[in-house]
């Protein structure tokens, strides 16, 4: 068993630099997450980076942002950079629901508890950083940054609001996974090349008041402009979501009054080894000593997974991870994925029970364009919607052989997949037979072998009109997923559960397609638990939709629910068979004649609503 010591970590206090014998510090990470030295934790990964670059590096987990500001000062300053990282969440996610009641508890936090972090952190921390040391360079990064580097719709202020650079005086924003810039910054800084002339770095953004040339960038429509026109800030997320899916990419530039934000165009996916490199440092895969005795739900949640992968060509419309980790998959090797096993096998607590195996869609592994050249052309959000590519080689062999192989290695009893599947990919028949096959025997074998009595997917809606809008297959893809998963557990006398995901409130989603949503989940016989309310969050299609009443790629109007009660309306249909809200549902249904819809989702077989000739019911 690993036996840790206090040094294994990052230092936190001035006591734990001191112990390592350092007397100056190169790099000084703030972050909004308690400190869990885990690959799943993007400060303890650039932490890492940092330290595998030779630099000694410090984080201080959630410092206190009020009073003397005394976390802020404890390590002194930085020969190089401070780096601020929000967490692993959106800040505002994090802190409130889809109808912004304040949450009772932080996942990312010691015994869940709140308050530990501000709103907008990226904004907050760097503004205390300047005040207390206005010479040394801030760098942002990490979802909540990365997601708001241009103009963005804020749900929670209900406004536009410019680029969080705008809002913050941070000297550079690195967004997406950060591992490759963040080295890049720090290999130029050594070299000598002042802060102020690192404005070519790929996969950053920076605010200058320098007049920017245009050659061979795109210009987007002005903050002032998208304020004045939704059509125009619509037309900008078309241009953006595009460039952050194309292998080769342009710089954008967006004007915000007499600034610029300029956004460098992104790395290309990262290599297979690069990424082995970042998960293969020597994390400690636990939470900082200082937690002893303390409870952190998101640690509990991966302690015992394993990413195999990154990026996801989805694209579905409500979600941001194209847009932060890219479209392009990058996965990594069998042996750095055994080599982290290993490690696991060696923890304390540790029952030979691996929770997952995944990633943003667990079955994406090693997936690629046939040509690549295809793929560095192409500028679709998504590799599967609205048909699957027919570049794209979907070959679940890979992750079929490494599911053989890892449940074989020593200290395991099971590999479960913990992460939602594409049953899409699934059940598409491909041209290739052998492609068929490798599909048949993974979706055989996961059932069989991988489950841990429930199995995620996340059809998201069953009406045609809303999926479109969502880029998610129809919803007679699901029953037939749903039919084979039955099926394989009644042939295996397995009793294991089907776990659907849905969203309410969705743009293009009305009260009637909740309605037909309850009566088609109803007729499959599932209570539906796993749903959510549509929470509008930075740089995603659906929330361009929801802010500005337009689709970004068709200019056609788009209906939202946008006030909390017409959210509340459209939730309670998930919960039909609640007592508490049969009444309310029956009320509405009838106010629109809707006496069928009645019929099917709330009464028994024996009684049905009908209507006489007087329209009354009877």
């Amino acid at each position: 068993m690993n036996e840790h010591r206090l040094t294994d970590w990052l230092p936190t206090t001035k006591k734990e630099v001191e112990i390592r014998g350092w007397d100056y510090l190169d790099v000084i990470l703030f972050s909004g997450d308690a400190y869990v030295d885990h690959p799943s934790f993007g400060a303890a990964v650039i932490g890492r980076v940092l330290e595998a670059e030779g630099l000694r590096v410090a984080i201080v987990p959630q410092p206190d942002w009020r009073g003397d500001f005394r976390d802020f000062k404890k390590l002194g300053v930085p020969r190089l950079f401070f780096g601020v990282s929000p967490g692993a969440m959106d800040s505002m996610v994090n802190h409130y629901t889809a109808n912004k009641r304040l949450r009772s508890d932080d996942a990312y936090s010691p015994d869940k508890q709140t308050g530990l972090r501000p709103d907008y952190p990226s904004i907050v921390y760097s503004k205390i950083l300047k005040d207390l040391y206005p010479d040394v360079p801030v760098v942002l990064g990490g979802i909540e940054a990365s997601m708001r580097r241009l103009a963005h719709y804020d749900y929670w202020e209900d406004r536009l609001r410019p680029g969080i650079l705008c809002d913050s005086p941070a000297d550079m924003l690195i967004y997406g996974m950060g591992e490759k810039p963040i080295q890049e910054l720090v290999r130029k800084l050594q070299q000598g090349i002042p802060f102020h002339q690192l404005g070519d770095i790929p996969q950053t953004a920076f605010l200058t008041s320098e007049r920017i040339k245009t050659n061979g960038h795109i210009e987007l429509f002005s903050f002032e402009e998208c304020l004045k026109d939704k059509r125009k800030q619509a037309q900008n997320f078309k241009i953006i979501e595009e460039e952050s899916n194309k292998y080769r990419a342009s710089r954008l530039l967006q004007k915000t009054g007499k600034q610029t934000i300029v956004v460098n165009p992104p790395y290309p996916p990262i290599s297979e080894m690069e990424l082995d490199q970042a998960y293969d440092l020597p994390y400690t895969r636990m939470p900082h000593p200082k937690y002893k005795g303390k409870f952190i739900p998101a640690y509990e949640m991966i302690k015992f997974s394993v990413t195999i992968h990154r990026g996801c060509f989805g694209g579905c419309a409500f979600c941001a991870i194209s847009a932060h980790q890219g479209k392009f998959i990058s996965s990594r090797s069998n042996q750095s994925i055994f080599k982290e096993i290993k490690a696991i096998t060696q923890m304390p607590d540790f029952k030979g029970y691996i929770s997952d195996l995944g990633g943003p869609s667990a079955n994406m592994y090693q997936m690629a364009g046939t040509d690549k050249k295809i793929c560095m052309k192409c500028k679709k959000p998504s590799c599967i919607f609205p048909v699957i590519c027919k570049n794209l080689s979907a070959d679940h062999t890979p992750l079929l052989e490494l599911y053989k192989t890892t449940e074989r290695l020593p200290g395991i009893k099971k590999i479960f997949i913990g992460s939602g599947i594409r049953y899409d990919l699934l059940l598409h028949r491909y041209e290739n037979d052998k492609l068929n096959q490798a599909t048949k025997e993974y979706t055989r074998k996961l059932i069989t072998d991988h489950v841990s009595g429930r199995l995620k997917v996340a059809p998201e809606h069953t009406e045609d009109s809303v999926l479109r809008i969502m880029r998610k297959p129809p919803f007679q893809q699901f029953e037939q997923f749903n039919r084979i998963f039955n099926h394989v557990n009644k042939e295996n006398n397995l009793k294991q559960q089907l776990i659907p995901y849905f969203i309410s409130s969705h743009p293009g989603c009305s009260n009637i397609d909740m309605a037909e949503l309850a009566v088609k989940t109803k007729n499959m016989d599932f209570q539906l638990d796993q749903v959510q309310d549509f929470t509008p969050t930075p740089m995603t299609m659906a929330t361009e939709i929801f802010y500005t009443g337009f689709h970004p790629y068709t200019m056609e109007k788009v209906n939202s629910a946008q006030t909390k009660n017409e959210k509340l309306n459209q939730r309670q249909f998930f919960f039909w068979y609640k007592p508490e809200f049969r009444n309310q549902i029956e009320r509405y249904l009838r106010s629109i004649g809707r006496m069928d819809l009645i019929n099917k989702l709330l009464t028994s077989k024996q009684k049905t609503f009908t209507k006489n000739k007087r329209g009354k019911r009877s």
